[in-house]
C-alpha cells in the first residue's frame, strides 16, 4: 500500500523550512525531469535550474540561496541533497529492505551455538555458522554467509552473496552490497629460492568494520595476517575496490571503484581516492 506524507510533516522530519502548502501530499522521489506532482525533488547544482521551472515535482528541496519560483513548494535547508535523502528513508525504507517476510526462512542454515537476537531475518539459503553472533534488526539476504565466531552489529544489511568469514567483526548499519567479501586470506606467500615454489602464509588475524561502513559489491577485504585489517566508522567503499592485509583506513573515508590499497597501508581520516587509485604497501 502506498503511503503518503503532507509537506508539513516532512518538514518537521527534515527540520527544513518549509515554502508552500503544508497540505500537499507526497509518495515517492524522482529527478526534476521525471517527477509527478506526488513526488519530492532536489535542486544541488545550478544547472539545473531550467530544469526546476519546468518540474512537476510536488516539492523541491533546495538550499537558501536558490531563488524560489512562485506556484511551486520548497523545503530549504543548508543541504537540500541531505534533506531529499531524509524523504527518501522515509518514503522508500520499505521498499529498498525486506524480502517481504520475517524471521529466519525453512531453507536457512544456522547453527545451534549461533547466537540471534530479536527482530532478524535470514533469508533463503543463507548461512550462520557455528558461535556467530548477529544482533537486533539486521537483514541478511539470500545465500548470505557468516562464519565461524563472526559477529554482525544490528542494523546491517547483508545482500545476497556477500561473505563474512571467520572471526570478523561488523560495527552497527553496515552495509554489504551483493558478493563482498570480508575477511578473504591475504595475499602471502613465502618463496623458495632453490625450487622456485610459494608457499602459501597463514593469515591468522580478521577484520573489523566499524558502525555506518558501507562496502560495494564485489569488493574484498583482506583478514590481517596478525590482528586486525581495520575499516573506521563511515567509511564508504565502492564496487570492485581491494584491501588487503593490515589495512588501516580512518574515519569517513571515500574510495572509489577499482582502486587497490596494498597491504599494512594506513589512511587517516576524511580520505578521498578516486577511481583505479593505487597505494603501494607499508604507506
Amino acid at each position: 500500500m502506498t503511503k503518503y506524507f503532507s509537506l508539513g510533516e516532512l518538514s518537521e522530519l527534515t527540520k527544513a523550512t518549509l515554502v508552500g502548502n503544508p497540505k500537499v501530499k507526497i509518495s515517492s522521489v524522482d529527478n526534476l525531469e521525471s517527477a509527478s506532482i506526488e513526488d519530492a525533488s532536489f535542486l544541488a547544482n545550478p544547472k539545473y535550474n531550467e530544469a526546476m521551472k519546468e518540474t512537476k515535482a510536488g516539492v523541491i528541496c533546495i538550499d537558501k540561496n536558490t531563488k524560489q519560483i512562485e506556484g511551486k513548494n520548497f523545503l530549504v535547508s543548508d543541504n537540500p541533497s541531505r534533506t531529499f535523502q531524509l524523504i527518501a528513508e522515509k518514503l522508500l525504507a520499505s521498499s529498498h529492505q525486506g524480502m517481504g517476510f520475517s524471521g529466519i526462512h525453512p531453507s536457512a542454515i544456522v547453527h545451534e551455538t549461533a547466537t540471534i537476537e530479536e527482530g532478524v531475518t535470514i533469508g533463503p539459503c543463507a548461512v550462520v555458522d557455528a558461535q556467530a553472533t548477529v544482533r537486533k534488526g539486521t537483514i541478511l539476504y539470500p545465500h548470505v554467509y557468516v562464519g565461524v565466531g563472526a559477529t554482525i552489529g544490528s542494523h546491517c544489511v547483508l545482500y545476497p552473496q556477500s561473505t563474512v568469514r571467520e572471526r570478523c567483526q561488523l560495527g552497527n548499519r553496515v552495509i554489504l552490497q551483493p558478493g563482498a567479501v570480508i575477511g578473504s586470506c591475504g595475499y602471502g606467500y613465502t618463496t623458495d629460492m632453490k625450487t622456485g615454489r610459494h608457499t602459501k602464509l597463514e593469515q591468522l588475524g580478521n577484520v573489523r568494520l566499524e558502525d555506518d561502513v558501507e562496502i560495494g559489491a564485489n569488493t574484498t577485504i583482506d583478514r590481517a595476517r596478525f590482528k586486525t585489517t581495520l575499516i573506521k566508522k563511515g567509511s564508504k567503499l565502492d564496487n570492485l575496490v581491494q584491501i588487503a592485509h593490515n589495512v588501516k583506513l580512518g574515519e569517513n573515508n571515500i574510495i572509489v571503484t577499482q582502486t587497490g590499497i596494498a597491504g599494512s597501508s594506513k589512511l587517516g581520516n576524511n580520505v578521498f581516492l578516486g577511481g583505479q587509485a593505487g597505494d603501494v604497501g607499508h604507506v
